[in-house]
């Protein structure tokens, strides 16, 4: 099994998930990869470009991949595993799920503005300053319509029942009508970093580690 965990928007492979669950994977002589999403160009970031990135790291086929996903990189996750027979299984942590729906209308009349100028400043996290992003990162997300992903594969999200980035619900309904997908609420904001003991629980569980 080859597994791969896949950061958020505005992350990277240095975020406190993405140590805690190395370090976790490594403490059973195991490999997780863990490429960086930003590929030293957050400015031109989309999710089509996350997943030819992460298409291009799989093993051969038929090696089954197991993808570990975190909000953006959770919905990266989503659509690798609706493409690709060899995943078998996924693991989103809050996934970002409506993704456009959630951000757009907080950034209010930047949007306008961003289309106009071509880029909108973004803080990145990892990065600990404010970064440029193309309008094209909006453009390519908004020709991803998740009714499509219809394949049943066995899929855990973890999702926290405070979460104001991406609302619980948008994993609700996404789980409503597939069956494959079991959902564990999480006492936790967006973050989920102070259930880091809870998700590793799962994922072992899950992927019997």
């Amino acid at each position: 099994m080859h597994y791969i965990y896949l950061h958020g928007f505005a992350s990277s492979p240095r975020s406190t998930k993405a140590r805690d669950l190395s370090d976790r994977f490594a403490a059973l002589d195991m490999s997780l990869s863990i490429p960086d999403l930003n590929q030293n160009d957050f400015s031109h970031l989309t999710l089509s470009r996350q997943i030819q990135q992460v298409e291009a790291l799989f093993p051969p086929a038929p090696a089954p991949v197991t993808l570990i996903g975190s909000s953006f990189g959770g919905l990266t996750a989503a659509w690798l595993g609706e493409r690709h027979l060899q995943v078998d299984r996924l693991v989103l942590l809050a996934p970002a799920f409506s993704f456009l729906a959630h951000w757009l209308p907080r950034l209010g009349d930047q949007v306008e503005q961003w289309q106009t100028d071509g880029y909108l400043s973004v803080y990145h996290y990892s990065e600990a300053k404010e970064l440029p992003l193309h309008y094209a990162f909006v453009t390519d997300a908004a020709q991803y319509q998740e009714e499509s992903i219809t394949r049943s594969l066995s899929t855990l999200i973890l999702h926290g029942r405070h979460d104001d980035v991406i609302p619980l619900q948008a994993s609700l309904d996404f789980a409503r009508t597939r069956p494959w997908i079991k959902l564990v609420e999480l006492d936790s904001s967006h973050a989920l970093t102070d259930v880091s003991t809870e998700i590793w629980q799962a994922i072992q569980s899950f992927c019997a580690l």
